[in-house]
């Protein structure tokens, strides 16, 4: 679930950002459109992939309040 201060549950199109999201990560996509403002979102997956936060506030991101993980070689 992403973290309440980088998607706010009280939104109304929070169940359709979830939904997109869910889509995303069943088809192995990087990322979709977010239903409200067309811009691209990356999936928590994809970034957990990248090993590390890229500190841009990304809606989807697995590291907020958690230690990054190391990047392989």
């Amino acid at each position: 679930m992403p973290d309440p201060g980088r998607l706010d549950p009280a939104r109304p199109d929070y169940q359709a950002i979830l939904a997109a999201h869910g889509r995303a990560l069943d088809a192995g996509e990087d990322g979709y459109l977010d239903p409200a403002t067309g811009w691209w979102s990356f999936t928590a997956a994809y970034l957990w992939e990248r090993g590390t936060c890229c500190d841009s506030g990304c809606r989807h991101c697995p590291y907020v309040n958690q230690p990054a993980r190391l990047a392989g070689p």
